[in-house]
Parts: structure tokens; sequence; C-alpha cells
């Protein structure tokens, strides 16, 4: 059993997660969290989120510890309105609202989409749907932990460590791209357990294989396919 995704973020693996190995240690640790599309979909297990972006970090320390009555106050926009109307909440709510008023974005938006306004797939943006199965789900996680920082602090445990960073290529959309790569490959090669490492087709960081074609989100020119390579192990 999964969980739906919380937020939709650019790049985010809910989608494809169950094309991956399942995990092999109980512990799941994502290092480049996001919107956990993985771990959301094994959430049972102590699960370890490791994100450097200070609104993403935020945002979840806010879903592991909100009410799920908190969740449901949180108003549905007008598609005349932006967050910026968002009366009585905190800016983690104004965050979780933002990226559902535009699905696949690298940051939350403050206004509805184009596609949101067109009333396209009504119930895959912010609305009542969505807000419910939020709230739904947040007594779920309460046993996830979140750390602000960078991959490097995550603890080091035997683990099955779900390796997602900005593309070499691709990850020039996000907020935080600065990767030293072949640091990164240093770093993944000293985890203990097992290691899954996700790229695009092109990178050579690391000993990747191809992997599979995976339609990435809906734009107006329609979808994309994102050709995604892999490269895993497993360490004692």
């Amino acid at each position: 059993m999964s969980l739906r995704p919380f937020f939709c973020f650019y790049g985010g693996k809910w989608r494809s997660a169950p094309l991956y190995q399942t995990p092999t240690c109980l512990t799941i640790v994502e290092p480049f969290a996001g919107a956990a599309g993985y771990a959301t979909r094994y959430y049972s297990r102590p699960v370890i989120l490791v994100e450097r972006d200070p609104v993403i970090a935020a945002l979840w320390r806010w879903l592991i510890s909100v009410k799920a009555s908190d969740v449901r106050s949180v108003p549905i926009l007008g598609m005349d309105q932006t967050t910026d109307d968002l009366r009585g909440v905190g800016e983690e709510a104004r965050t979780l609202v933002g990226f559902w008023l535009n699905k696949g974005a690298s940051a939350p938006r403050r206004s509805p989409s184009a596609w949101m306004r067109q009333g396209i797939r009504p119930k895959s943006f912010w609305c009542e749907t969505v807000r419910s199965r939020i709230a739904d789900q947040v007594e779920h996680i309460r046993h996830w932990r979140i750390i602000e920082g960078s991959y490097e602090q995550a603890p080091d445990v035997l683990a099955t460590w779900y390796v997602d960073p900005p593309y070499v290529i691709a990850g020039k959309h996000y907020r935080y791209h600065d990767i030293d790569y072949p640091r990164l490959a240093a770093w993944a090669k000293e985890r203990r357990g097992q290691v899954i490492v996700c790229e695009n087709a092109g990178a050579e960081w690391l000993p990747f294989e191809p992997f599979a074609d995976v339609k990435s989100n809906e734009s107006s020119s329609g979808g994309k396919v994102s050709r995604e390579v892999v490269c895993q192990w497993f360490a004692a």
C-alpha cells in the first residue's frame, strides 16, 4: 500500500517509483527529498528525508507534525485568487497550496496555472479532493524525520538510499543545483545498504545503465518523456 503525493514537484518520482528496486533495508533515506516520491510508496517504514531547500524542508516539517483538521482548514482558492489571499494560515500551508496550483513546478506558485483555470483535470489541482486526501494521509508519516541541509548531513546508517539529485542537465531548473558530482559519487559509494542513484541519459559521474523512458509532467505541448538511467548496488 502507498500514499498519494503530498505535493507535486519538478522531477518527482512518485509515478515511476514502482519501477525501481523495492527497498531491501528497513529504513529508507532520500538525501535529495523533494516530494519524496519513493518514500511515499513505502511510507510505513522508517523514513529519513534530507532537503537543502529551506522552503521544502519547512513544508515537510509541517506535514509531519500538522493536524489533519488544520489541513482541512486551508481554504480553496478561487481561480482569480493567489496564495496571498490565504488568510489565517502559515507560510507552509501557502507553500503546499502553491505546489498544487501548477503541478510539477520547481517552486510553489502564487496563482493557478492556465490548466487549472481552464478546468482541465480539476481534481489534480488544489481542491476539496486533494485537501481531504492530504489531511487523511498526514497521520501516516508522524514517524518520518526531516533534516534540513546537504545530502552529506544524512546519518551514516544501514538503509535503502534513494539518491535522486538534480540531474547534470535538467537539474538547472532547481533553486539549489550546484552539485559537485564526483564528490556525490564518492559519497554514494560510501553508503551502507542498498543504493539506488537516479539520473538522465548522458550522465557519466557513475556507471549508469539504461533504465526506463518515463513520462514526465504534462505541458501545453503534451507529455514529455524522460530517458532515465540508474546505478544501483548493495554494500554491507
